[in-house]
């Protein structure tokens, strides 16, 4: 366990030991639909937001006794949690989690272009995706990271990543990313991590690299803890019950 992953949760797991284990750890939970649960199919309510008991913050929640308030939302992006998950922050949090960014770059879109057949390709998207996560989303996460410490000025804050998706086999009989899109999507994917963990760090935040957990899980292994092209769409390419529980909580887990 690294020491900065392991300092951020001291505060949170102390009130659970001695005098102040009478006490409720406030936990709120922020980001997008990989945060909330998207790919799970199985969610609390009918919202848009599509949050769901199987996702990383439901089940850190009931590990650790928290008192959840569960903001996180599909198709967040850094500006939608400025405006509208940010409510549920206080100086009595203990706990903050979130995972975002990855809205931010178009990434939906950009994988849809690569799947599009022959001869269509997504290099320009992916470039440009490249571009926006060094030249524009580092200000965008700095503005989030900077609220969230304004509002909760007394929480730990865990920041997530994302896993990278692809293996370089072409699987799924109704898309055609080929082996080369595949690899540059995971670069893309890297670069995405790298930005998010080094500006997490500028904050004093821990961040949760979860892209070794997903290693031999991702589309087309065979232990798949990722979504291929599914149905609903909006299934697609996210993180199944699998993959929230065995790769997001348990890297959550390691920190206690």
């Amino acid at each position: 366990m690294a020491a900065a992953t392991a300092a951020a949760f001291v505060s949170v797991m102390a009130l659970t030991s001695g005098a102040a284990q009478a006490q409720t750890i406030e936990y709120v939970a922020l980001g997008d639909s990989y945060a909330s649960g998207v790919g799970t199919r199985d969610y609390i309510d009918d919202s848009s937001c599509r949050r769901s008991d199987a996702a990383y913050p439901s089940l850190l929640a009931d590990a650790i006794g928290a008192d959840l308030t569960f903001a996180a939302c599909s198709g967040a992006k850094t500006g939608d949690v400025l405006d509208n998950q940010l409510g549920g922050l206080s100086s009595s949090t203990d706990l903050v989690t979130i995972t975002i960014g990855g809205n931010d770059t178009g990434w939906t879109g950009v994988v849809q272009k690569c799947a599009y057949p022959y001869p269509w390709t997504c290099t320009k998207e992916i470039d440009a995706a490249e571009a926006f996560v060094r030249d524009q989303l580092p200000a965008k996460l700095h503005d989030v990271y900077n609220a969230i410490e304004d509002a909760a000025p007394n929480a730990d804050v865990i920041v997530l990543g994302y896993p990278l998706l692809f293996n370089g086999e072409e699987c799924n009989a109704i898309t055609r990313i080929s082996p080369g899109e595949q690899a540059a999507l995971n670069d893309a994917a890297d670069l995405l991590g790298d930005v998010i963990g080094t500006v997490a760090a500028s904050h004093d935040f821990a961040y949760a690299d979860v892209r070794a957990a997903f290693d031999d899980h991702a589309v087309c292994d065979d232990a798949e803890w990722l979504n291929g092209i599914s149905y609903p769409i909006a299934e697609s390419y996210h993180p199944n019950k699998t993959g929230q529980k065995d790769g997001y909580f348990e890297v959550l887990d390691d920190f206690v």
